[in-house]
């Protein structure tokens, strides 16, 4: 059976869409007028390449999570994959979702094992995804895999929603300083400081360079903002590139306070996916290598690299790992520890664990330096700014005296 997209009014004269599988068009049509369908457009879903043009966007990660525990658990209570498949596109609420899991049972129907199938669609679902069912299914264990995955899947997504609510606060309070200081110094300072101006009488040092200021920011404001638009586009051009993104990644890396949040984002990502690969019973160089694909630092992954090779010499993974001085010791140390003891899956969970924790503690000592330090910035420059817009009515008031 073929998988096939249609479009068709109902009763209501509305347009509906979603996929149907059957052996040819005019059986979905058949199939749609049964059903109280007009059907006007029917398309069959072919290969891999048009699939990944028709859902560019992929499943959502939310639903990816619930997608792999619900299939766990349609697995873990004996129905067939394509019973699962097609329980779980009765259930998929999204168009998106219900396209490709049909596309994923056609390919089952059609020979293909459920890794081959999931890796046509890599929007949806990563390597390391489908490299963990291919684990799963090669060990027998694939309703504890996916169960694992989608407890990894649900972690993952909420220290990326809490990494990105943390940051929200400073951006904003950025983005609305440099607004507020702007528009101090393009429109109100001008029609104040011109008073003092015609006044002819010398002004302070503070007035006079809040003065120059005003007149650059108006005078160049527009260059300004194209220069910076320019730079950002520039920047963007050039990290397209590996050897300029590698040296900006190292530049991260080596930042105070940035370099061990990136580091800690890393280094838990990636021994939860190791962990899981490795539980699942996906062999070591082949879960290295999925554990690497999921580092978004090029410096970090580049380590585990060469650690790939060392393994693959005959090398410890810790040794391997150490020799690069790029992750945290406490990852090395638990490493050597799960190999001696034959505990590795136990460790690097552990490992994952305690980086995870001490990524929150950094990110709220972070947070906690930072936005008091923020608040302060702003109230020194409109501080600055109030004080040379006074300093010359306290001298004129002097005078008069």
């Amino acid at each position: 059976m073929e998988a096939f997209h249609y479009r068709a009014l109902n009763a209501a004269g509305r347009t509906v869409s979603g996929v149907m599988q059957a052996d040819t068009p005019r059986q979905v049509r058949m199939q749609l007028r049964a059903q109280g369908l007009l059907p006007f457009t029917v398309e069959q879903v072919q290969s891999p390449e048009r699939a990944r043009q028709l859902w560019a966007r992929g499943i959502a990660p939310a639903e990816l999570s619930l997608v792999t525990r619900q299939l766990a658990t349609l697995i873990d209570s004996g129905l067939t994959m394509e019973e699962s498949l097609t329980a779980l596109i009765e259930q998929a609420s999204g168009a998106v979702a219900k396209e490709i899991l049909t596309g994923v049972k056609a390919g089952i129907t059609s020979g293909q094992s459920l890794a081959a199938a999931l890796s046509g669609y890599p929007k949806s679902f990563p390597d390391f995804y489908c490299a963990l069912v291919h684990g799963g299914e090669e060990s027998g264990k694939l309703a504890t895999v996916l169960q694992h995955l989608a407890d990894y899947l649900d972690a993952r997504q909420a220290l990326k929603q809490k990494t990105g609510l943390a940051l929200l606060y400073p951006i904003l309070v950025s983005v609305i300083a440099v607004l507020i200081v702007t528009g101090l110094l393009v429109y109100v300072v001008p029609q104040i400081v011109q008073v003092f101006q015609q006044s002819r009488q010398s002004l302070p040092l503070l007035t006079r360079a809040l003065i120059a200021a005003s007149e650059f920011m108006r005078g160049t404001w527009p260059y300004l903002a194209a220069i910076l638009i320019g730079a950002l586009a520039a920047g963007r051009l050039a990290l397209r590139r590996d050897a300029p993104r590698r040296r900006w990644h190292a530049l991260l890396l080596a930042m105070p306070w940035l370099g061990p949040l990136i580091r800690g984002v890393n280094t838990s990502r990636f021994a939860s996916t190791l962990a899981i690969l490795v539980g699942g019973g996906v062999p070591l160089l082949t879960a290295l290598a999925s554990g690497a694909r999921v580092m978004t630092n090029m410096v970090m992954r580049k380590a585990i690299e060469d650690a790939i090779e060392r393994v693959r010499e005959g090398a410890s993974l810790a040794r391997s790992l150490g020799a690069s001085r790029v992750f945290p010791p406490l990852l090395v140390h638990l490493i050597a520890s799960g190999e001696v003891s034959g505990k590795l899956e136990q460790m690097l969970e552990r490992a994952a664990d305690l980086e995870t924790q001490s990524l929150e503690r950094r990110l709220a000592v972070f947070l906690t330096v930072l936005e008091p330090a923020m608040i302060l910035a702003m109230g020194g420059i409109v501080l600055l700014i109030v004080l040379a817009i006074l300093l010359p009515i306290i001298e004129i008031n002097q005078l008069v005296r």
